[in-house]
């Protein structure tokens, strides 16, 4: 099961997303695109870590993209 949500960000979409795991746990996943032609979306290495929850995962993707923009969109 893979739960997503979409933020904007100046001229960036970070697609958040979390995945199951066996464990009953969850890890976050980030997929950043720029929204000006030409537009890559790049899978971005992120923290890995045992989220108890989707909601936490997909918050930690969150604030992960948050810093990938700040340093570097």
């Amino acid at each position: 099961m893979i739960d997503t949500q979409t933020f904007r960000l100046k001229d960036y979409e970070l697609i958040c997303s979390a995945v199951a795991r066996d464990n009953g746990c969850f890890e976050p996943v980030l997929v950043i695109a720029k929204q000006a032609w030409p537009s890559r979306p790049r899978m971005i290495a992120v923290r890995c870590g045992a989220h108890p929850s989707a909601a936490v995962a997909i918050e930690s993707a969150h604030a992960q993209g948050l810093e990938w923009v700040a340093n570097f969109g």
